[in-house]
């Protein structure tokens, strides 16, 4: 994959690829996604999530442990976000640490940063809804301000960032349950499949109405700490 081919209008490191998976993929990750034993699920004020790939330690590391046997296999997303060359700078070329999101309509997330302890590039996969992404320069967080640029994000699409724009820049989600297209100015309208939620085309003058999205956020830990009986080992 050409990467370069799918980098948004006036961003500095931003690629955005729709149809990242097929809609049979995305049927059978949704379905392995609720499966999930309700324990596995982390409750915070404005979503819930889970962790894949271990955990982090409070320096930073990764105490790792194996990714779903789903995301690794059928599909196989680890290699696929791989084969993109997003990571071919990052530690261990590809992502080993997945954050798996629930937003319900009505939710979203601050402005924020994702923090030191990741290679600075990051993909994002939506499942089952839109939503709309904006990015700020900083300061953002706790600050009202318009954003630099916006985001619509398909469902089965996959949103990278990376070098700068991931380091300099913050990014959130409005916490609204529906998005009023006219009054958006998207960076990449001109590099969409034509879908929103349950497949509505975002076009000029709708008014899209956001369902429960799930986001797989991928990231590359560089810290990776082996845990064995009586040693641990950082590489």
């Amino acid at each position: 994959m050409n990467l370069a081919e799918h980098h948004v209008p006036g961003s500095k490191d931003t690629y955005y690829i729709p149809d990242f998976v097929t809609a049979d993929e995305e049927t059978y990750l949704l379905r392995k996604i609720q499966e999930t034993p309700q324990p596995k699920w982390k409750q915070l004020s404005n979503r819930r999530l889970q962790t894949w790939g271990g955990d982090l330690t409070a320096k930073n590391a990764l105490v790792a442990q194996p990714l779903p046997h789903f995301i690794c296999n059928y599909p196989d997303l680890i290699s696929r976000i791989a084969s993109t060359g997003a990571f071919d700078d990052s530690p261990h070329q590809q992502p080993n640490h997945v954050i798996l999101n629930e937003y319900d309509p009505g939710q979203g997330i601050m402005p924020h940063q994702d923090g030191p302890a990741y290679h600075p590039v990051v993909a994002t996969l939506s499942l089952g809804s839109h939503t709309v992404m904006h990015y700020y320069d900083l300061p953002a967080i706790g600050s009202v301000r318009a954003p630099k640029f916006s985001l619509f994000l398909e469902p089965r699409s996959v949103v990278i960032t990376a070098k700068e724009q991931y380091t300099e820049c913050a990014h959130g989600i409005d916490a609204v349950s529906e998005d009023r297209m006219e009054d958006l100015e998207l960076a990449n309208a001109g590099m969409l499949s034509g879908r929103g939620s349950s497949g509505a085309a975002p076009g000029e003058g709708r008014v899209l109405s956001r369902q429960t999205r799930y986001s797989l956020t991928c990231r590359d830990v560089a810290r990776v700490m082996n845990v064995s009986i009586g040693t641990r080992k950082v590489y």
